[in-house]
């Protein structure tokens, strides 16, 4: 099976950014900054500081002076976090220096980037801590996703310490309530004509809405049983269950806990002892993190 997908995201490659932000920053701007335009001297220079307004994790910090580097080539950057890091409120964490008409062009786009990205890498990071201790129970994305934004929201969730779930319906297979409905067989029936069109290298979860769906599943060869909407209190009992079936029949399999899982209850999924909990929230809910972008004329 391929390797789980956490830890520190690889770099966004500009071949990938740059489309989406040119496209971000000619939605504001289309035919010019008409405020910065008429009042800010064409060849006037400024620096611009970034400073966090509250705690949190940041994400996308490449992606902001990438819009800046966009907007004005010549802009000198300085940093002082990463990506990944803890930011505190009042924190400076970079500044960028240049053309005082493309700072106030590329300012509100590159912050709803930052801003967006660091509050679902910062929420992620709360879910992981509130199941810290409690086994090695891992927290996970879904494809609850901005449409079109997808890789920089499960970027953001490596930031904050999650792990990506599949990315799309093309890099791992899922077979759901509807898959079973329309496939007209049984979950085992279903499983094994799925295994036969993927092969034996791709990962297979099923979901499951009660014991009897996840046993058969696992019969079936699921290597992820998704355990939907069941209660703590459900799981604690059922995961011993299937772990000792699947030690029976010789396979290894991991348990997932998805449906209704909110911070105040994650440490409960926990310690159900599943080895997965994946939480749509984590980008489909994200408060954005707050910044501020102080400017001053350079003279």
């Amino acid at each position: 099976m391929p390797a789980p997908r956490r830890g520190l995201p690889l770099a966004l490659p500009h071949e990938y950014l740059d489309p989406l932000l040119e496209a971000a920053l000619e939605e504001d701007l289309e035919t010019g900054d008409l405020t910065g335009d008429g009042a800010v001297p064409a060849q006037a220079q400024a620096k611009a500081t970034l400073v966090a307004k509250q705690d949190g994790v940041l994400a996308g910090l490449p992606v902001f002076l990438r819009v800046f580097a966009l907007s004005d080539p010549d802009a000198q950057v300085h940093t002082e976090a990463k990506d990944g890091d803890p930011v505190v409120e009042s924190q400076v964490i970079a500044s960028i220096t240049g053309n005082a008409r493309a700072i106030l062009r590329a300012e509100r786009v590159a912050l709803n980037f930052l801003q967006r990205l660091s509050g679902t890498a910062s929420l992620t990071a709360k879910f992981v801590e509130r199941v810290k201790g409690v086994g090695d129970v891992r927290i996970l994305d879904t494809r609850k996703t901005t449409p079109g934004l997808r890789r920089l929201e499960k970027y953001a969730v490596r930031c904050g310490g999650g792990e990506n779930h599949r990315f799309g319906l093309f890099d791992e297979a899922m077979l759901k309530e509807n898959h079973i409905e329309l496939a007209g067989s049984s979950i085992e029936e279903a499983l094994d004509r799925l295994r036969k069109h993927v092969g034996p290298n791709v990962r297979i979860t099923a979901e499951a809405r009660d014991e009897a769906e996840a046993m058969a599943a696992l019969r079936g060869g699921a290597d992820v049983l998704l355990l939907d909407n069941m209660s703590p209190e459900s799981l604690s009992e059922i995961c011993p269950r299937l772990r000792s079936a699947a030690k029976e029949l010789g396979r290894a399999v991991e348990l997932e806990a998805s449906g209704d899982i909110v911070l105040e209850n994650a440490h409960h999924f926990g310690q159900a002892r599943v080895d997965r909990i994946s939480v749509g929230a984590l980008t489909h809910s994200a408060e954005a993190l707050d910044f501020s972008l102080l400017l001053e004329t350079v003279r």
